[in-house]
């Protein structure tokens, strides 16, 4: 097959292009593979980096204000889909999926479109009902949650398969940790061999860590200085760092930036938790850090319980319950002795269930149902 991803995200582009990184590595080499990103982003930086992978400079305009580079942005998208001849373009966003419709307005035959949803937003309205009815084939829901959403959506029209987002267990290993790091985000420490957690989710208030940090800080003093927090991800605003210091457990909070390895970051931790409230489906983040070995807290919130088997390989508490968080942590420093073992049961569970090449075989097994779907009508 000759396949087309496209991402409209012109910055990082998060879990989005972590997806279509992993999908173009995997198919690659069994597949000839293009991506559409716009020039700088992450997905365009990293997608040239894979061997026979052909990457498009293509920007994806939104807005009113902004028809004229609308306008280009279509007439070269267009040019590409017609001089490629795609068998199946995969769109990730609505900027990416509108684009994408309209450069294929009057191609015969149109190319077949899959989308994935990302994330737990709502997809009504008449802009999801146009794309639903004309521009969408296949929609792949990244977990049962996701599944469920669309089933109550325009999209139920269209074809619907679940693929559970797959991470690199090869890559996301468990390592030891780096002695010196470890100890410097430990400090202060009081000589009680202080728990650390942490969070490769990002920093965005939605991820819910805030959350997690008031949680701490509502424990009782001698709980409250057995624990500290490691956060990877961009730097928090002036008004976060002031509510940290105002709690009074800002020596026992440390944020990491943005790092291009989460490796090392993750081997320290003794737990790992994604406490989101917004936007998250089953986050890559939570997989990766049980694929290192490391047992998750998460959220109740859309599909991240689906990563977690209760008090086996992590917890599952109610979002934005900082009560609840706060029992949760007191548990863990009670189980501390118990968190290696729960750690081998999350990486056994990654191994079995969140593997890279099972993600990208259920993906392409989609694509050939489309594409012999298609044949059949022709």
């Amino acid at each position: 097959m000759k396949l087309l991803f496209t991402n409209f995200h012109d910055g990082d582009g998060g879990g989005h292009t972590t997806y279509i990184i992993g999908l173009a590595q995997g198919l690659a080499g069994r597949h000839e593979v293009h991506v559409a990103a716009p020039p700088g982003s992450r997905l365009n930086r990293e997608a040239r980096a894979i061997a026979g992978v052909r990457v498009l400079d293509q920007p994806f305009p939104n807005g009113l204000g902004r028809l004229p580079a609308r306008r280009r942005a279509r007439r070269q998208l267009a040019d590409y889909l017609r001089s490629e001849r795609f068998d199946l373009v995969h769109v990730n966003g609505s900027a990416d999926h509108r684009l994408v419709m309209s450069a294929a307005r009057g191609m015969r035959p149109r190319p077949p479109i899959v989308l994935t949803k990302h994330n737990s937003k709502p997809m009504t309205g008449p802009g999801h009902a146009w794309r639903s009815r004309f521009g969408t084939d296949q929609v792949i829901a990244v977990c049962d949650f996701v599944r469920r959403q669309l089933l109550a959506s325009p999209y139920k029209r269209c074809r619907v398969a679940t693929v559970f987002n797959g991470v690199d267990i090869d890559r996301f290993t468990p390592r030891e940790p780096e002695p010196e790091q470890r100890a410097a985000w430990l400090a202060p420490d009081t000589g009680t061999g202080p728990l650390l957690i942490g969070s490769n989710a990002g920093t965005a208030r939605y991820k819910g860590w805030m959350d997690l940090v008031e949680a701490m800080a509502s424990l009782a003093p001698d709980e409250r200085a057995r624990l500290r927090v490691v956060l990877a991800g961009g730097m928090p605003g002036a008004e976060d760092l002031a509510r940290i210091e105002a709690l009074g457990v800002a020596p026992q909070v440390h944020f990491t930036g943005r790092l291009a390895d989460v490796r090392p970051m993750v081997a320290a931790l003794d737990a790992g938790f994604v406490l989101s409230w917004d936007v998250e489906t089953i986050s890559f983040a939570c997989r990766e850090m049980m694929a290192m070995g490391k047992p998750v807290l998460v959220s109740d919130y859309a599909g991240l319980p689906e990563n977690i088997r209760q008090g086996e390989d992590g917890w599952v508490v109610r979002a934005r319950d900082r009560a609840a968080i706060a029992d949760a942590l007191r548990a863990l420093l009670a189980a501390r002795a118990s968190l290696p073992a729960m750690g081998a049961a999350a990486r056994a569970h990654a191994q079995a269930e969140f593997g890279m090449d099972r993600f990208v075989d259920a993906t392409e097994a989609v694509y050939a149902a489309l594409m012999a779907d298609f044949s059949n009508r022709a």
